[in-house]
């Protein structure tokens, strides 16, 4: 379910907590929620781990990133090269994090060399965002600024996500709650699973149990996000700040 908090949508879901062992046995998650997770299988790495920041990052990706970042752009074959690289373009449409508005997007100028159209006719083919590239005709500099561009689709983060969207929008049917263990497996929710999971996890003692709705918003996805990366205990160490111990 989603929600309004000021201008920025969140998400909702219903989480079943072991107050013993503090711990989320499980969640009830409708379809945005469930799109959302999903969605995260088609994030390209360099769009991981510039939300994340390579300095957080597990492992040695991190240092790929900063190894393009700081390469200077003579070692560089084409000029979107670098863009295309650290803040590549999602997998899919609805696949960016968490689906919700994002800020307004930043304007893009387009630049062509100096030369005379007299001269270096062919030049007017060629046009960069890079001012300062090297014309790939006259091999002069490009820094005449032709036009501003705002990609209108760039306004929001992905399409908002609900169980009323036409069908095919997301990932998943919009007609059945889901259950989110906290290892992040999803499959439909029925009463006769809810009572095997609980038989599952050892539960005699239903009075230790309580339900506790959480929102899941921007900062809660990325965390999500990052613990996904590194534990089996993922709404735990996200909603009840249970650290995994190595």
């Amino acid at each position: 379910m989603a929600s309004k908090e000021g201008s920025r949508t969140k998400l909702s879901m219903k989480l079943l907590v072991d107050s013993k062992s503090h711990r989320v046995l499980y969640a009830e998650a409708g379809k945005d929620v469930v799109d959302f997770l999903f969605s995260l299988l088609t994030m390209p790495v360099g769009t991981v781990v510039k939300l994340l920041t390579a300095e957080t990052m597990v492992g040695s990706v991190g240092n790929l990133y900063h190894s393009v970042d700081n390469l200077d752009d003579t070692y560089i074959c084409r000029d979107d090269a670098k863009i295309d690289l650290l803040t590549p373009s999602a997998g899919c449409p609805g696949a960016e994090l968490l689906q919700l508005e994002a800020p307004p997007p930043e304007s893009v100028d387009i630049y062509r060399c100096n030369s005379s159209i007299h001269s270096y006719p062919n030049c007017r083919s060629y046009m960069t965002k890079v001012n300062g590239a090297t014309c790939q005709n006259c091999r002069g500099k490009m820094t005449t600024k032709l036009v501003e561009i705002v990609d209108p689709a760039a306004g929001s983060v992905g399409a908002a996500v609900s169980s009323a969207a036409p069908g095919g929008a997301g990932f998943v049917q919009g007609i059945v709650t889901y259950t989110v263990m906290d290892d992040l497996k999803v499959a439909p929710m029925s009463s006769i699973s809810g009572i095997s999971l609980l038989n599952t996890f050892g539960v005699t003692n239903i009075s230790s149990l309580n339900e506790r709705t959480v929102q899941l918003g921007y900062s809660e996805g990325l965390e999500i996000l990052k613990a996904s990366l590194q534990s089996q205990t993922v709404l735990s160490d996200v909603f009840l700040g249970k650290k995994r111990k190595a």
